[in-house]
């Protein structure tokens, strides 16, 4: 009774803190391959505990070892996923403010103009990637690409992609409701779950957004299939009305819906779609 009358204001705020940040670092590991790193984690920290319990030595020593040199091993090997955690929340923390900020009915007309132009170009099978920035500043990727700084208007995106243009063979970048950028080029990923028949450019929508929140609008040149990249999965089959209504949900609302898992079927994407 007396340690719980000792408590205070301050050690419950603590607590709190403490139990919100434990609560995401497991949400962001329970889908990707840190999960299975924390499982390896709390099987070594058993086998440390049973050899303090029944005191052996030796097997302690080379456990405490591993330990000091873990934490090091740890941040080599997951740099990506510690950088995704890092730049998601920062990102989280000033959507709800940017939302606040921007215009409801300019967002609809961009969503229109970007669900037109990609509905167009999944008609006539002509392959496109679009990617969305949206709180993570993708100057890098900009940087690799021509700066373009144009009106949203679905023809120009049109163009943009068709076979003979210049830049049709890259990643356009849409900024602030503009056509930043195009040609530019888009880190692929690297995740060996990804089922084998998804060719070039879904795999790049896939790391793009692995490394930031941006949403990636992928149009497959041999099917014509629209898919959407959000958080390092891929969602497909969707048409302009299903288009229009998930990019309303991620781009209007506090609190956007990931996509679904990728998931393999028999319209599935060839490995010669770049």
């Amino acid at each position: 009774m007396d340690a719980i009358s000792a408590i205070t204001i301050k050690d419950i705020i603590d607590i709190l803190i403490v139990a919100i940040l434990f609560y995401y670092i497991i949400r962001f590991m329970s889908d990707r391959r840190a999960g299975k790193l924390a499982v390896g984690v709390v099987f070594l920290l058993i086998v440390q505990g049973l050899a303090s319990l029944f005191g052996l030595v030796a097997l302690k020593f080379i456990m405490e070892r591993v330990f000091q040199m873990g934490v090091l091993a740890i941040i080599i090997l997951f740099q990506p996923e510690l950088r995704t955690m890092l730049e998601n929340m920062g990102g989280d923390s000033l959507r709800g403010l940017k939302n606040i900020r921007r215009d409801f009915m300019a967002d609809i007309k961009i969503i229109d103009s970007i669900c037109q132009a990609i509905s167009n170009l999944s008609l006539k099978k002509t392959g496109a990637l679009v990617v969305i920035e949206r709180s993570t500043k993708l100057g890098d990727v900009i940087r690799s690409g021509t700066v373009i700084n144009a009106d949203l208007e679905p023809y120009l995106l049109e163009n943009i992609f068709f076979n003979k243009a210049p830049l049709h063979d890259g990643a356009v970048i849409i900024r602030d409701g503009r056509i930043y950028a195009a040609g530019c080029l888009l880190p692929l990923s690297t995740n060996t779950d990804i089922i084998k028949d998804l060719g070039t450019r879904h795999r790049a929508a896939i790391g793009m957004t692995e490394n930031s929140d941006a949403v990636v609008l992928v149009v497959s040149e041999e099917t014509g299939n629209i898919s959407i990249a959000l958080g390092g999965r891929l969602k497909r089959n969707y048409d302009y009305a299903s288009l229009r209504t998930e990019l309303e949900a991620i781009l209007t609302e506090t609190g956007a819906k990931k996509p679904a898992p990728v998931k393999s079927n028999k319209k599935s994407e060839k490995s010669k779609d770049k």
